[in-house]
């Protein structure tokens, strides 16, 4: 019998205990955001230590300061406040203040009114969260992921009939795009060039965007999505929005580029998609796919537990069998579409761009 007065077994359970209690940590990531106290913070780059007290005569002058101190405490333990401890003189009391770190910045809104925000609040709609009981449902019936056995259609579909559900989606892409296009294009040359490049699920075409805006050498953007979502797109210099089906053709280009497209379909599905780029592209010409692609070997390091848990979150909303991949996975369908050759650049920790050749 285990001696539960060790110390392997306290950490044990105190470990299971932070386990099974983890969802305090999203949904308390949730309510910042929707209390917006990363802007009340920030204060256009103030980010002066704030009591709870003094957060909410910003946001809610009638809330609860105890309870969101409470919540602000927990974030602090995971890098998202600095907590700076003070004596109140007239009272010897101890008071708390907070200030935002590097992650809790990922949250404040932008001069485009883009933050990390909407992910946070697109992640854990009503909708979704419906899911995640039903996660084990993929393990006993993968024909059909939690989603769909929670609202009765897939995904997509479904964000296609809720507009404010679909609006969110696509200024949480967006917020996690902004940021992440401007470290590819720091960082990778593959669009020197090209003439002629054709986004493949482009949304509003914001990344086709600014890649034109740093390589002047594109003569023609192509922002290429199903023909509801290209309707509401804005008007951009230099692009030309095309509605259609990737599963049935795609535009001609030099180079074809998509962003976490593959990520979200089987190995089927992404066979017939990277196939319709193949036939879309000259001798030569390649398809540049921004992926998540996990380690060959599992570790607890943040880089990989965020990669897992996004293969999750695809696995419950998105696709039952659709996931992420590693390198080779990806280079094996390559193959499998006609690409010979595949060059992987490790520039965003989430994202890797992955080059395919024709």
């Amino acid at each position: 019998m285990e001696d539960e007065t060790l110390e392997s077994r306290n950490q044990a359970r105190l470990a299971i205990l932070e386990l099974t209690n983890m969802i305090s940590v999203p949904m308390c990531l949730h309510a910042i955001v929707r209390l917006n106290v990363p802007d009340a913070i920030w204060q256009g780059g103030s980010n002066a230590p704030l009591s709870a007290s003094q957060i909410l005569t910003r946001v809610l002058p009638s809330g609860d300061p105890h309870n969101l101190q409470r919540i602000l405490r927990l974030l602090t333990t995971y890098g998202v406040f600095a907590e700076h401890l003070l004596t109140d003189p007239s009272s010897d009391q101890v008071l708390r203040k907070y200030s935002l770190t590097d992650i809790g910045k990922t949250l404040v809104t932008d001069a485009d009114g883009l933050s990390y925000g909407a992910y946070v609040l697109q992640h854990y709609q009503e909708e979704l969260m419906t899911a995640w009981p039903l996660v084990h449902e993929a393990v006993v019936d993968s024909t059909t992921e939690p989603f769909v056995k929670a609202n009765g259609e897939p995904a997509y579909s479904y964000y296609g009939k809720k507009p404010e559900m679909n609006d969110l989606m696509q200024r949480a892409m967006s917020g996690v795009s902004v940021p992440f296009m401007k470290a590819i294009l720091n960082g990778y040359n593959g669009f020197d060039g090209v003439q002629r490049l054709v986004d493949v699920g482009g949304s509003a075409g914001d990344c086709l965007r600014m890649i034109l805006q740093k390589h002047t050498n594109i003569k023609e953007g192509i922002n290429f999505d199903l023909p509801e979502v290209v309707a509401k797109a804005p008007n951009i210099p230099g692009v030309t929005h095309v509605g259609g089906d990737m599963f049935k053709s795609v535009p001609d280009g030099d180079a074809i580029f998509m962003k976490w497209v593959l990520t979200t379909w089987t190995d089927e599905e992404c066979k017939l998609i990277m196939k319709n780029c193949y036939n879309a592209l000259p001798v030569g010409g390649k398809m540049i796919a921004c992926e998540p692609v996990l380690p060959k070997e599992s570790d607890n390091s943040l880089r990989t537990r965020a990669l897992l848990e996004g293969d999750i979150f695809v696995m419950t909303i998105y696709r039952a069998k659709g996931k992420h991949r590693t390198e080779e996975e990806f280079r094996q369908l390559g193959l499998s579409a006609g690409f010979p050759h595949l060059r992987a650049f490790y520039i965003d920790h989430f994202y890797t761009v992955l080059e395919f050749q024709k």
